[in-house]
């Protein structure tokens, strides 16, 4: 495993972690290709994290899965223990993590710079990022994506699983995480145990409400994270989407 979120102890209970593994516990497996912007993250071959495709160039992540390793970004997959036709392999020609990222919490989320442009078709394609003054309200029901960790401490799952968390208030998710949520960069979901949710290796997969990506993966409580007592916890794209513009436009 490669551990590259900072763990943050809770209550000196629980920890966060911003799941490096894999995947979405509970949840049904996606019809195949059926979300064309989702990417696989690889280190020596091997899933370690989520993102979008938002251009031909460029897929959006989290901040802390980035590694000293080579980074591979598979596109146009559904099981990812295969070579699938459809399959696209590109490498990262450069990383760009928020400038205020710090390794904790906050500000983690990242853009990678395709070292070749990835090829649009059915399998593969952007997905739009939302309008900037938009805003999501709560109880709302979000789909959520991944590959893997089919339970707390499960194994992984090899084809794209998703499900459907419901978004919560932000004061609800204060009163939680405390100092660890904030309420401007963050939005954090409610989900409950048959449905599933995200789990330990979705960091940097996407919240998908209303057809839009509004959220990245950032952390859930560390080998609980089917614990419905703690929402599980997003970077808020609407706050990023200046700094996700400018950094595209170079």
């Amino acid at each position: 495993m490669i551990q590259i979120f900072c763990i943050i102890f809770f209550f000196q209970l629980f920890s966060l972690n911003g799941a490096t593994e894999s995947g979405i516990f509970g949840g049904k497996v996606s019809k195949p290709h059926s979300r064309p912007y989702m990417a696989s993250l690889q280190f020596n071959g091997h899933h370690s994290c989520g993102g979008i495709l938002v251009r031909d160039d460029f897929v959006l992540t989290s901040a802390h899965c980035k590694h000293p390793e080579t980074m591979m970004v598979v596109l146009g997959a559904h099981n990812i223990s295969k070579k699938e036709k459809t399959q696209q392999n590109l490498k990262v020609a450069d990383y760009f993590p928020h400038p205020k990222y710090n390794g904790q919490h906050d500000y983690d989320i990242m853009l990678l710079k395709l070292k070749t442009k990835a090829k649009l078709n059915k399998y593969v394609k952007p997905i739009g990022l939302p309008k900037k003054h938009g805003k999501t309200p709560a109880n709302v029901a979000c789909v959520v994506a991944g590959w893997g960790q089919r339970a707390a401490e499960g194994p992984a799952s090899h084809v794209l699983r998703e499900t459907t968390e419901k978004i919560q208030f932000g004061m609800e998710c204060e009163y939680i995480w405390q100092k660890y949520f904030n309420n401007d960069q963050m939005i954090c979901t409610k989900f409950d145990k048959k449905k599933g949710g995200i789990c330990q290796g979705d960091s940097g997969g996407p919240l998908i409400c209303n057809s839009k990506p509004q959220g990245i993966t950032a952390f859930t409580v560390e080998k609980d994270c089917d614990n419905p007592k703690y929402p599980h916890v997003f970077m808020n794209l609407h706050f990023f989407l200046p700094w996700i513009k400018k950094t595209m436009q170079g």
